[in-house]
């Protein structure tokens, strides 16, 4: 039976969750504070940048299951299933900020006047949900709520399909009548048989934080194996190849780069060393990996200093988000690199095929191109940060005559290394 479904925030992890939602049957109304996000997207027009997400917005606002509205309180009051999916930054001191979390329970608790299950899928720290439940139980009784730990693990770029065809769905939920609820809420998900962990509300929570640590681990792991055989002279390609036919390996996020961003990874790794800290366990593993992550980032001007002089250079930036098919540049070491570079005395020239408008809201004073080709005109050397097909697959007998210098710095190892140096490249890759 379909659910009357309110979500409080549009952003990366809400918007994904309500068009999925509406797909699946339900009515869904998506709740957002700003007018211009609301009129935007009730006029089908998406906020953020992700594959399918446009064709699933039309589709179900023009159905008639999906909503969006700046009108909280009868959004809640409407609703049988209350989503709360706001933002949970890290703020200047290094926690998690849970600060719109809370606004969200406060506006809850003020409207819930009949039963409903008020599910968490933003990423909040152990113990969030006992107090957002503790927190409605200072006004109302215990028989008016149940409260839900439902983490997301999407992939920006692929969120709509990990939504729609998910590893695994992970509810943290204590009462049966909630459960049923949560049943019927995923229940296209049931019928192809997605598997479903149950548990309570903790182990859900460390479950989104453990996962994320061990990808960021992992990618760390395989930079540092990059890392040394630039030293040795070994090929990380062929190293990363063999190691993920190992079963107990896997292939998965063994992709050299300039370390990992967005907006899961670097925040959750934190987070993660706070809890280590707040109940007095060792997470030495994790907060090592955080700063080697720092650091990779750093390697990638660090090694252009050793080929080049910056200053008075005019370096081609291409890639700007933290991963290809979004345009998310949080926490991206785009940002890193290019600080670095203006740092240097470099004047950079960026590309980007969807981040470029909001890097511009990070850096408003460097150069930005409509396409790849007239970012590099000019250029003293070239620099890839985002493995984008379109880098994968591009002219480089065109790039190379626009160019002043010869220097390629494909810190994704996106493209073929011998045919740019038959071009007159100065080639060099991470862990090649």
């Amino acid at each position: 039976m379909a659910k009357r479904i309110t979500i409080i925030g549009t952003g990366y992890v809400g918007l994904v969750a309500a068009v999925g939602l509406s797909d699946f049957g339900n009515y869904v109304t998506a709740v957002d504070r700003r007018e211009e996000i609301v009129e935007s997207l009730s006029q089908r027009k998406p906020t953020i940048y992700e594959h399918g997400l446009e064709e699933y917005l039309v589709r179900n606002v023009e159905a008639g299951r999906l909503f969006f509205t700046t009108k909280v309180e009868q959004a809640v009051r409407d609703a049988e299933v209350v989503i709360l999916a706001v933002g949970t930054p890290i703020d200047s001191t290094g926690h998690t900020d849970l600060s719109q979390v809370k606004e969200a329970a406060l506006s809850v608790r003020e409207n819930l006047d009949a039963y409903k299950v008020i599910v968490t899928k933003s990423t909040v720290p152990i113990g969030t949900n006992r107090w957002i439940e503790k927190t409605l139980l200072e006004t109302k009784p215990a028989d008016l709520f149940s409260v839900v730990s439902n983490p997301e693990f999407l992939r920006e770029g692929r969120a709509i399909q990990d939504f729609f065809h998910p590893d695994r769905i992970v509810i943290g939920c204590e009462g049966e009548r909630a459960r049923k609820i949560m049943e019927e809420v995923y229940r296209p998900l049931y019928l192809i048989q997605t598997p479903f962990v149950w548990c309570n509300l903790e182990t859900a929570e460390l479950i989104k934080y453990a996962s994320n640590a061990f990808l960021s681990t992992k990618i760390t792991y395989i930079n540092q194996i990059a890392n040394l055989c630039e030293a040795v002279g070994a090929d990380i390609h062929v190293i990363a190849r063999s190691m993920g036919m190992d079963g107990r390996i896997s292939p998965k996020f063994l992709h050299p780069g300039p370390g990992y961003g967005g907006s899961c990874l670097p925040k959750d790794t934190r987070e993660l060393v706070n809890t280590g800290e707040r109940y007095g366990v060792e997470m030495s593993l994790v907060r090592t990996v955080e700063e080697a992550n720092e650091r990779q980032k750093s390697r990638v001007v660090d090694k252009l200093k050793a080929l080049v002089e910056l200053k008075g250079k005019k370096v081609a930036v291409l890639g700007l988000a933290y991963k290809s098919e979004t345009d998310d540049v949080r926490d991206s070491p785009a940002i890193a690199v290019v600080s670095r570079l203006l740092s240097e005395g470099a004047e950079v020239h960026a590309h980007d095929p969807k981040a470029m408008d909001r890097f511009r809201e990070v850096f408003p004073s460097i150069h930005y191109h409509d396409s790849e080709f007239a970012a590099a005109r000019d250029a003293d050397l070239l620099l890839i940060l985002t493995e984008w097909n379109e880098y994968r697959n591009i002219d480089l007998q065109k790039v190379r005559s626009t160019m002043r210098g010869d220097l390629l710095f494909d810190v994704r190892n996106v493209l073929e290394a011998e045919s740019a140096r038959t071009l007159g490249f100065r080639y060099f890759g991470t862990g090649r």
